[in-house]
């Protein structure tokens, strides 16, 4: 009679509860069925190896282990101790009596030993879903699946130790963590602050009107200015994450393997910084086996795209669809999965190869026309989704030796918080939209209406700069944005102007 033991899939951010059934016959091959990959197939040599190395005994009879559905694909190690305990409580080593109380994963040494996996956190959340009594996995997965609420999760180390629970030798300390004090307590645990930057007034307030309103935001300097050191400090001023985003958040991470075995919850916005040989595929997600990419890691928090035009074009332009959804769909012959792919980019650059066009002090030694070559490194399409272009000029001595203590970011957040308060006021209607930046271009005309005077001053910046409509539309949305850091209810000329201002790269003649 075949022993059904449970395990779990994971696809996209989401978890599918896996039966596996194993039948133990006369013959002598094994057989694993349900659309197993390579890792899958592989693991009853790894089984075999540690059912013996922990002192039970591996049944030389024929062994059917299916895996249920049998139409979804099994990628992965993580159904080797589900397996193993199968076809140990179908040889009649173990009690059958917990196997359908509990989902059981994780990847088996040799020696019996369990190597963590990938995904425990949506794999929790799906068992409790599914009406389980707990779950059994890795010792390092454990705090990760336990900020799931009632539900037991018990972290092992061994395979004996799984055996020896389920026919009741011994109990297992259950792993315990109460995800609002852990929420709480790690909220705002930033190592940099923006008290650190020394001088650049005028990028710090774009930097916050960026924030305030999940603008997006491109930094132009010279090498040395301090646009990495600013963009690094961009996530301590934004709204700390609530619990519904540190969840989805902490899912992403969790399907990518890219949470340590302290780790529970993810408490902070990420802040990801990939390198400019990255590739498409990385950046976006993909692969054989669909991972998530850096768009998604950085989801609720920052992507930093450093030396914007040292990004190969490709990798570029595959984002503009991203940067408009906020998500990226990963699709091949057989399935999809989607990816949530909400997040500010921030991206920073020197104005030409050399690095010094339009410095107060050094001259640019670029031949005509390079420095628009290099600019053109970068479409327009791209450049118009971002909101704000900041020229960041180098801090000068006095600046940097002077002890007056500058803004701290707790204090910038104060005030991002509270014009983001009026945001979410604004859209409480939408489901959709959270923030300035994520309004359509018919919210944008219903919520961002200006006086005949502002209309007159945008009408003569479009028609000087040659805007695109789409720029049109950023202009309004960051003039929306800097009336609510201000407390103001309608868009003074003032906010348009300021709005026109964060457009360097529109400017005619600006590279030559």
């Amino acid at each position: 009679m075949p022993v059904k033991t449970y395990a779990s899939a994971v696809y996209g951010i989401e978890a599918i509860t896996i039966t596996i059934e194993v039948n133990i016959s006369s013959g002598t091959k094994y057989f694993i069925v349900g659309l197993p990959d390579n890792a899958v197939k592989e693991s009853m040599l790894r089984v075999e190896a540690a059912i013996q190395t922990s002192g039970y005994r591996m049944p030389r009879q024929k062994i059917v282990v299916n895996l249920a559905p049998a139409d979804i694909r099994k990628e992965g190690s993580a159904y080797d101790l589900a397996i193993a305990i199968g076809i140990l409580a179908a040889s009649g080593q173990i009690e059958e009596t917990l196997l359908d109380k509990f989902v059981i994963l994780g990847e088996v040494s040799l020696d019996g030993g369990l190597q963590p996996v990938k995904g425990a956190l949506p794999i929790a959340i799906q068992a409790r879903k599914d009406g389980f009594k707990g779950v059994l996995l890795p010792k390092a997965n454990a705090r990760e699946a336990a900020i799931v609420n009632d539900l037991e999760v018990y972290g092992v180390e061994s395979l004996s130790e799984v055996v020896e629970f389920i026919n009741g030798k011994t109990s297992l300390e259950r792993t315990l963590v109460n995800t609002r004090d852990e929420f709480l307590h790690n909220i705002n645990n930033y190592e940099s602050d923006f008290s650190d930057v020394k001088g650049q007034e005028n990028i710090k307030r774009a930097l916050e009107i960026a924030a305030a309103g999940g603008h997006n935001v491109i930094l132009i300097g010279p090498p040395g200015a301090g646009k990495t050191m600013l963009a690094k400090r961009l996530p301590t001023i934004l709204p700390p994450l609530n619990l519904y985003e540190a969840l989805d958040t902490t899912k992403i991470h969790s399907v990518a393997g890219k949470l340590a075995a302290s780790d529970s919850l993810m408490t902070v916005r990420p802040f990801r910084s990939p390198h400019h040989t990255i590739s498409d595929v990385a950046l976006v997600g993909g692969g054989v086996n669909p991972q998530p990419g850096e768009i998604s890691l950085a989801h609720n928090g920052v992507l930093f795209l450093d030396e914007l035009p040292e990004f190969k074009r490709t990798v570029l332009e595959v984002m503009r669809q991203p940067l408009e959804e906020r998500r990226v769909t990963i699709s091949r012959a057989r399935f999809s999965v989607d990816y949530p792919a909400s997040f500010m980019l921030v991206a920073s650059m020197n104005p030409c190869p050399c690095g010094f066009y339009n410095h107060p002090e050094k001259e640019c030694i670029c031949a005509p026309g390079v420095v628009q070559k290099y600019l053109s490194k970068i479409s327009g399409p791209l450049l118009d989704r971002i909101d704000l272009h900041v020229e960041v000029t180098p801090v000068n001595f006095n600046e940097l030796a002077s002890d007056r203590l500058a803004e701290k970011s707790e204090q910038i957040r104060e005030r991002v918080i509270k014009a983001r308060d009026v945001q979410i006021k604004r859209f409480e209607d939408k489901t959709d939209v959270f923030s300035n930046a994520q309004m359509s271009p018919k919210t944008v005309r219903d919520i961002c209406k200006i006086t005949d005077a502002g209309n007159a001053l945008l009408k003569k910046a479009m028609e000087k700069l040659g805007l695109s409509a789409r720029a049109y539309d950023r202009i309004l949305k960051v003039a929306r944005t800097i009336a609510d850091l201000g407390g103001s209810e309608e868009i003074e000329i003032e906010h348009l102007a300021e709005a026109i201002h964060y457009r360097s790269l529109d400017r005619e003649g600006w590279a030559g």
